[in-house]
């Protein structure tokens, strides 16, 4: 039987305002919204709390009975500006990198880049009370992700742009996170998403008002439209073919004492 509320799980960041806002206006998507972390995304699909998710690129491939869909994503084609590692140090000279925890596609795409890129091997190790980026030793380096970005830009003598350091390396475009839904789907329900998605797209500017965005000190709408790039096209879904096929895995261990 067919579930009458299709349940949604989506990120609560600024960059999936669009597509919330579309969910909300489009009108033919009658669902309920479960909001959270990239993390609590995945969490909430995989143990059957949300029909559709918008989940990182980086659980994906662990997902059963699950169909990418939608023409949609959260990408960059250039520097995303919100996934970014940042230290005091030279990234070749690091020897700690703390990792926030809220997104698992940003995590191990730091661990690919610090393989074949950066030719660094870092102790890795949760980033979980921020306060410590105030104490940071001159080898270490943090990984942010999100809108707490913006708090921190210009705090570190050197930012490592992650989707921009993915492209030096590769040539190509990155997707963080994809729209899944359980196979079986009806088809109706993923057309009323995609239409919905299309219109949050088109919708930028009303979406970041509706949000309460046009009051933060930084530009919410260049950053939407400059630097994340909503499109899910052939070229990114072969990066994250190329990131799915490495194998590479980060796992923090426990906090230093």
């Amino acid at each position: 039987m067919m579930v009458t509320t299709p349940r949604i799980a989506a990120v609560s960041y600024l960059n999936t305002i669009p597509f919330i806002y579309g969910i909300r206006h489009e009108g033919s998507l009658r669902a309920d919204l479960l909001l959270a972390p990239p993390a609590g995304c995945v969490d909430n699909y995989a143990e059957g709390r949300a029909d559709i998710a918008l989940i990182p690129a980086a659980a994906v491939p662990q997902m059963k009975s699950t169909n990418i869909v939608t023409d949609y994503c959260v990408g960059a084609s250039g520097p995303v500006r919100t996934v970014a590692v940042m230290s005091n140090s030279p990234i070749e000279r690091v020897r700690r990198i703390f990792l926030d925890a809220h997104s698992r596609t940003s995590v191990q795409l730091t661990g690919y880049l610090a393989a074949k890129k950066w030719n660094i091997a870092p102790e890795w190790h949760p980033l979980t009370d921020y306060s410590i980026l105030a104490e940071a030793r001159i080898d270490d380096a943090f990984l942010l992700i999100g809108d707490k970005v913006f708090d921190h830009e210009g705090l570190f003598a050197y930012t490592y742009d992650l989707a921009d350091e993915w492209k030096k390396l590769t040539g190509m475009p990155f997707a963080f996170a994809l729209w899944v839904a359980r196979k079986g789907t009806s088809y109706e329900l993923i057309d009323a998403l995609e239409r919905s998605l299309t219109l949050g797209v088109e919708s930028i500017y009303e979406a970041i008002v509706e949000n309460g965005f046009d009051r933060k000190p930084y530009d919410a709408y260049d950053y939407l439209t400059h630097n994340i790039d909503f499109i899910f096209n052939a070229e990114k879904h072969a990066a994250l073919q190329k990131f799915w096929d490495s194998g590479i895995r980060v796992t923090p261990r426990s906090n230093p004492g």
